[in-house]
């Protein structure tokens, strides 16, 4: 697929300058950038998926997990011929469509890979997420709560699939069918986040202030919104232990699995064995939930089917 010649790789046609492959990147682990951009390509049909044609947020560190960070928003200059961007709300987005493009990101130490909830250029999610935040550092209650939010979506005919944030938190991912709005999911969220701080008042809070949450997990139904990013499933995160952000079974979160046994030295082998977990699931019947929670009197949202 890809040779190097002299600190060049030529991938899909396109050459990309590689400069320091001996940099560490994330140093307690041994992962210099050269092993980086070899694992970014081994994982790139999954992450890609989750990415391409998404408005895409990076967060670079120049001098690996341990030096100073900056989150990317505007394609940084110069930028290659073979990187389509998209302008939204007057910030030119990099749009990760392939390969090259992801080695190029690679290369200037973009360590993590946020993209927009949404497609350029529409406004309708393309999933849903729930982001389970926790407000400790360490939090091993994090598991028992996501298993709590999988039985009640379950509860209301909606299967999903968790993963892990690759930092402290797990998302919760179900598919949709296309045409469902960011506002009815909101609904949705709302209505999953009350029903589960009054039922476990100890364990979550939908209270968005961090200083106010105590020790609680944050039921997060607010930042799946349009201009907004959560951790695309498959990134590295900039921690110690080069983690990545991973789909995981159901079985794996009643065992209270740890996030940190998922990163870039093992995340071949585990795609190798389990595949891509979110295609494993269809579209589902969300349209049931936001018809029974809108009030009386409201039309229902126009979409397909």
């Amino acid at each position: 697929m890809a040779r190097s010649v002299k600190g060049t790789l030529m991938i899909e046609g396109q050459e990309i300058q590689i400069t320091n492959p001996d940099k560490p990147l994330w140093p307690e682990v041994g992962i210099t950038k050269a092993m980086y951009l070899q694992k970014l390509a081994a994982i790139s049909p999954f992450l890609l998926r989750y990415c391409r044609g998404r408005l895409l947020t990076t967060i670079r560190y120049p001098h690996g997990v341990e030096g100073e960070s900056f989150y990317q928003k505007n394609a940084p200059e110069p930028l290659p011929p073979f990187v389509q961007t998209h302008v939204h709300e007057n910030i030119n987005y990099v749009l990760l469509n392939g390969l090259p493009e992801l080695l190029w990101l690679g290369n200037l130490a973009a360590l993590e890979f946020h993209p927009s909830l949404h497609l350029a250029g529409s406004n309708l999610p393309c999933e849903w997420m729930i982001d389970l935040d926790p407000t400790l550092q360490e939090e091993p209650r994090i598991m028992e709560a996501t298993a709590i939010v999988g039985d009640i979506l379950s509860s209301l005919g909606l299967s999903s699939v968790p993963k892990t944030s690759g930092a402290t938190g797990v998302q919760i991912i179900v598919p949709i069918s296309e045409g469902i709005t960011f506002d009815e999911l909101r609904t949705v969220g709302q209505f999953v986040g009350q029903y589960v701080t009054e039922k476990f008042p100890k364990l979550f809070t939908i209270e968005r202030l961090k200083k106010n949450r105590g020790d609680k997990i944050y039921f997060d139904y607010l930042q799946h919104y349009s201009g907004r990013t959560l951790a695309a499933p498959y990134t590295p995160r900039a921690r110690r232990l080069g983690t990545v952000s991973t789909p995981l079974t159901w079985d794996e979160v009643r065992q209270n699995v740890a996030p940190t046994e998922f990163h870039l030295l093992n995340i071949e082998e585990r795609l190798r064995e389990k595949g891509d977990l979110l295609q494993s699931l269809p579209p589902q019947p969300i349209e049931n939930v936001i018809r029974h929670l809108k009030p009386p009197g409201k039309g229902s949202s126009k979409r397909k089917g």
